[in-house]
């Protein structure tokens, strides 16, 4: 009996707490995909006995409910009637499921957009700044060189220069002209005012500016972020109300001239001072702290958090203070311990993720931290999954524990980690120290990381090297994956054949579909299985529907939740009720694509009539 779509939709709209409690509705090739505002009002249990419902689950801040292929694309065009919703696009979708995250979630997202473009910048300078102050301490003669001066130049630009390239890339993640970004990233540390890094040296009184009633310190915002961002945020908010008021005849002159002018008088007038009083209270606070072992824990539980602030460079004040009074600097294995602990997390991450992309990122992150450059780890790795952040604060602070009972101390400052042996008093306890800071840091993150399983690569296997991919030779597969008693499906794909249960997507690995398999591809061409016709190519042409001769129905659906790339390295050689043969090439897709994508490339193959068979045999 065919399925009634209107009465499937009312059913489904009645169990989820009416009209307002839905963000936004999308559909992919085999479920609707809700966001919801209030899970605690939808009644998940009455939705899966609903006719035509064949699963429900939630991921993603999306609630996903599966129909099936051919028959989720009608329900949907009903429960829009019914709701009277908008179609929203799958970036939509993705955007409403980012509102409903609490509000420190939708922070650190934020975080996470404005840093993720930036990464190879900051982790290729965090890495070779490590090398080069370390070969500048180790060999003295060196950091006199020509060389030492260059390649210091080229290390550490991408930080001189960090606001301009946050300042950009927060532009693009809040919706403002990149450009006026740049402009108020340059702002931020113009050559006029003092360079932040050398405030603590600096001879004579800092020089103020009175503007509006304020008192404004000339000081730049080198090594700063989260001041960066919130200018930029403002910016983009300025910007956008003043597009919607402007005349069009007058836009291009006056928006920009007042945009750029407002934020910066805000930014050097009212975010300004409040950093500049919030450095000075971190300052007085940490330096109390310090002064026995357990406010030293704390400050190497809390120096993450001055990290992502811009505000550890002032600590400099601490040290030279403890050398000049003390001849020891104590304060510098407390940095060690929170640095290697943020390392020994980043490290975690890398060895432990499948998400290629990201082991990309975390494995140099790591390097780069445990030569007391953080920066990387921290934004690019630890700080977006948090938890791995908070492990590597635990492993600050008890190592920085150890640290104060042990009285170790250094004879200088500006480096950290492992370049710190080179100024360390007591080598073997200073080991010890970085053990214990990193060990929990490492330990914690493997026992409270767990990677979302819709990102996991089954059984960790990595993209091959675009060499390989290149070389590999496009043969179409010829062995059977699926056997019924009317006729057999071929491999659409090369590639090794998994379980079901392996396949990271829990709707196909519990084979709600059908009878499944997947298929780990090794080529990005996607064959017809036999003969028969096209059912259905989804939109995205990341999924494709056919019918045997003899009647199988089957889904070949490329990668997972890469309905989110929008056709993005996705092309379709065949459109619906097309005939096709047994070896002909359906679709192509970008495996490469897809991994940058933070997706596993698996190609699932499911025999969606299966309950109309007997005898089924998969070969895994």
């Amino acid at each position: 009996m065919a399925l009634d779509y209107r009465k499937c939709a009312e059913e489904i709209f009645s169990h989820l707490g009416g009209k307002d409690n839905i963000a936004s509705a999308a559909h992919c090739a085999t479920r609707l995909r809700l966001v919801i505002v209030d899970n605690s009002k939808v009644d998940e249990n009455a939705i899966e006995n609903v006719d035509g419902v064949k699963g429900v689950f939630e991921s993603n801040g999306q609630l996903q409910i599966i129909i099936g292929t051919g028959t989720v694309n009608k329900v949907y065009d009903e429960f829009l009637a019914i709701t009277g919703l908008s179609a929203a696009t799958k970036e939509e979708a993705k955007a409403a499921a980012a509102k409903q995250m609490p509000v420190w979630k939708q922070v650190l997202k934020a975080l996470g957009d404005v840093f993720v473009p930036i990464l190879p910048a900051i982790v290729a300078s965090g890495l070779m700044m490590g090398l080069v102050e370390a070969l500048g301490k180790a060999i003295p003669g060196f950091s006199a060189t020509d060389w030492y001066s260059f390649l210091d130049m080229v290390a550490n630009t991408a930080f001189a220069y960090l606001p301009v390239l946050v300042a950009i890339s927060a532009a693009k993640v809040f919706g403002g002209n990149v450009y006026l970004g740049a402009v108020i990233g340059l702002l931020m540390i113009h050559s006029n005012l003092i360079n932040a890094w050398a405030v603590a040296s600096y001879e004579g009184t800092i020089p103020v500016w009175h503007l509006l009633g304020f008192s404004v310190r000339q000081v730049g915002y080198q090594g700063h972020v989260i001041p960066v961002i919130i200018a930029v945020w403002l910016m983009c908010r300025i910007e956008n109300w003043l597009h919607k008021h402007i005349p069009e005849m007058i836009d291009l002159f006056v928006v920009p001239l007042v945009t750029v002018l407002v934020t910066a008088l805000l930014t050097f007038c009212i975010i300004g001072p409040i950093f500049s009083t919030l450095e000075n209270w971190v300052l007085a606070g940490a330096q109390i702290l310090v002064k026995n072992p357990f406010g030293a824990a704390a400050m190497g539980a809390l120096y993450p958090w001055t990290v992502v602030m811009g505000l550890h460079h002032m600590y400099n004040i601490i040290e030279a203070g403890m050398l000049t009074s003390a001849g020891l600097n104590t304060w510098m294995p407390i940095a060690s311990a929170a640095n290697f602990a943020q390392f020994g997390a980043c490290l975690a991450v890398g060895l432990r993720t499948h998400d290629n992309k990201l082991k990309q990122v975390a494995i140099p992150s790591s390097l780069s931290a445990s030569l007391g450059i953080t920066e990387p780890a921290i934004f690019g790795v630890n700080l977006r999954l948090f938890k791995p952040f908070i492990a590597g604060m635990i492993g600050g602070a008890v190592g920085s524990l150890f640290a104060a009972f042990s009285g170790i101390g250094a004879t200088a400052y500006g480096v950290t980690g492992i370049p710190g042996y080179l100024t360390i008093n007591r080598p073997l306890v200073y080991t010890i120290l970085l053990a214990i800071s990193g060990g929990v840091g490492f330990v914690l993150t493997n026992i409270l990381y767990k990677e979302d399983p819709e990102k996991e690569d089954p059984e960790g296997k990595e993209l091959d090297s675009l060499d390989e991919q290149s070389a590999a030779a496009s043969s179409i597969p010829d062995a059977t994956v699926i056997t019924t008693e009317k006729g057999t499906v071929t491999a659409p794909v090369a590639g090794t054949v998994v379980a079901a249960s392996k396949i990271p997507d829990p709707m196909f690995a519990q084979e709600t579909m059908g009878p499944s398999i997947g298929i780990e591809p090794t080529d990005g061409v996607v064959y017809a299985p036999f003969d028969g016709t096209v059912l259905m190519v989804f939109p995205t042409n990341h999924a494709v529907g056919l019918r045997s001769d003899s009647g199988m129905e089957v889904l070949i659906h490329v990668g997972v939740d890469t309905v989110n790339m929008n056709g993005d390295g996705f092309e379709s050689f065949v459109k619906q009720d097309d005939a096709v043969k047994k070896g002909q090439k359906l679709l192509t897709f970008d495996r490469k694509k897809i991994k940058e994508a933070g997706h596993p490339d698996t190609v699932i193959v499911a025999l969606t009539n299966g309950a109309e068979f007997q005898n089924i045999t998969k070969a895994a």
